[in-house]
């Protein structure tokens, strides 16, 4: 009869640390600490808050160096509903038809194609291409549910299909034209690896690819920045909750020792913090890294081949600031056909020479009046953290070439850029997660299994995970991050407000 008693008592006194200050472990400290506990910390390993959320300056302009969009802005999405709140959005964002479009995850942009011979493509001449690249999309997703997928990979299926229904479809289409298509094709290869976060849709498994669910909505932007909702979550946080450059260096947990908390995390400056719960909200790409050294004892077998099978890429975005357009005035994406392409790559031959080449193009900032003439180009993979270490200034000339080439306007001189570097951020090393080759939903349940695992006699929940990537069908979206550091401290209370052991499933 006293047990809840107690377990509600001790809930406000439980210990509770959560390792990373990005959008995930804010949210869970938000929903702890509205829910009584007060022994809750945040530890950042650098100096800022906020994680893959980030805003820079590039002039005069508010730009994301990190997270983008709000993908599917309507009623289940928990980052719309939190901006609503704080008043951050643009009216036409806020209104019930933007809400209820339903998109599919692919904005409808109005393009400007122009190819790596310095032409203009008419748009009609994108569609054969587009068509068909969609419907083989649309049934790579289909083997999540039904299995039997005769192909490790995305890439793998949709090149192996293509070839087929090319010559089938195209047989009464010139060479010409046909070549263009498959080049348009490649294109879209590489837009995809941008959506994916990935190096090659070779590394994309086809099994899982379809667990990825979108919400209805037309993806809206922060006018302000996506760090405003950082700020406001903040604000309504206990001051002195976050330690900023506090590294974690090791969560010691299932201790035998005598102590009465089962978990020590140790600092990289030699802190040590004896806690009853540990939420670990650390980016997939680092845990691929340093789960070895961040463990002890090491993770169970299951959870870390998990942590192995899941993709991990980098995308990166490179501004652009020009004197006066060279698009169209309502355009809204810029693409760009390598008319040498008709192979359908997706990754370039040589790093050093070519990785311009995995640019597919640039979204145009808008409106126009603020922004001014301002794009935002898109690259994925390895080119991608090969750009990461070139200096601003040769990353400049290499745009400018292209867009001189596309264009054919040998004039055309980029005033200035700004360009993400997340791959070669140590705390992130990469941008965001997808499902790799042999991936599984089973995977994604490991990633958000507590520790102890199931069974164990030991104390329940020691160590919680969060962050987009242990989000069974939102993983790599911000709306994922924050529906995860909500699950995790949905389980710790209703671990102390339950008189019985067992936690209930989440539903997320």
């Amino acid at each position: 009869m006293a047990t809840g008693i107690n377990r509600k008592a001790i809930s406000l006194d439980a210990n509770i640390v959560i390792v990373g200050c990005g959008i995930s472990g804010i949210s869970a400290a938000h929903k702890l600490i509205k829910s009584g506990f007060h022994n809750v910390r945040i530890l950042e390993a650098t100096s800022r808050r906020g994680g893959r959320v980030k805003t820079g300056r590039f002039g005069d302009n508010v730009v994301e160096i990190g997270a983008n969009w709000i993908h599917g802005p309507s009623e289940e999405n928990p980052v719309f509903c939190l901006a609503r709140q704080y008043g951050l959005l643009d009216p036409e964002a806020l209104t019930p038809e933007n809400q209820a479009i339903d998109i599919g995850g692919e904005p409808p942009w109005i393009p400007n194609v122009f190819t790596s011979s310095g032409q203009r493509l008419p748009l009609e001449e994108l569609v054969p291409a587009k068509e068909m690249f969609d419907t083989l999309l649309d049934e790579c997703s289909e083997f999540a549910t039904k299995g039997g997928e005769p192909k490790a990979s995305v890439g793998e299926f949709i090149r192996s299909e293509l070839k087929q229904r090319a010559e089938e479809e195209w047989k009464d289409v010139d060479a010409k034209t046909r070549s263009m298509r498959l080049c348009v094709i490649s294109s879209i290869f590489k837009i995809q690896c941008c959506i994916n976060g990935t190096h090659s849709l070779d590394e994309v498994g086809l099994g899982a690819f379809g667990l990825y669910k979108t919400l209805p909505g037309l993806d809206c932007t922060f006018p302000r920045g996506y760090e405003g909702l950082i700020e406001n979550l903040m604000s309504e946080l206990p001051s002195g909750l976050v330690t900023y450059n506090q590294p974690v260096q090791c969560v010691s947990w299932n201790s035998t020792d005598d102590r009465d908390k089962p978990v020590m995390v140790e600092c990289a400056d030699g802190e040590r913090i004896a806690a009853d719960h540990v939420i670990v909200t650390v980016p997939l790409g680092y845990l691929k890294k340093h789960h070895s050294t961040l463990f002890s004892p090491p993770l169970p077998l299951h959870k870390l081949h998990s942590i192995q099978r899941l993709g991990f890429g980098t995308n990166n975005k490179i501004f652009v600031e020009f004197d006066s357009p060279w698009w169209d005035a309502d355009c809204e994406v810029i693409q760009f056909v390598w008319d040498d392409e008709d192979e359908i790559a997706d990754q370039v031959p040589d790093l050093r020479t070519f990785w311009v080449k995995k640019l597919f193009g640039f979204t145009i900032l808008k409106p126009t009046e603020r922004y001014g003439h301002v794009l935002c180009g898109w690259i994925a993979g390895h080119e991608s953290e090969y750009m990461e270490t070139l200096t601003e200034q040769e990353v400049a000339n290499s745009i400018a070439q292209l867009v001189r080439r596309f264009t054919g306007n040998p004039t055309l001189t980029p005033r200035r850029i700004l360009r993400s570097q997340w791959f070669h951020d140590p705390w992130t090393c990469g941008s965001y997660s997808f499902p790799g080759r042999l991936c599984s939903a089973q995977d994604l349940e490991n990633m958000m299994e507590p520790l102890p695992s199931k069974g164990s006699q030991a104390q329940p929940l020691q160590v919680l995970f969060a962050g987009e990537a242990t989000h069974p069908c939102f993983y790599s979206t911000v709306h994922g991050a924050v529906l995860t550091g909500w699950r995790e401290a949905d389980r710790l209370i209703s671990h102390y407000s339950s008189s019985s052991p067992s936690i209930p499933k989440s539903n997320l």
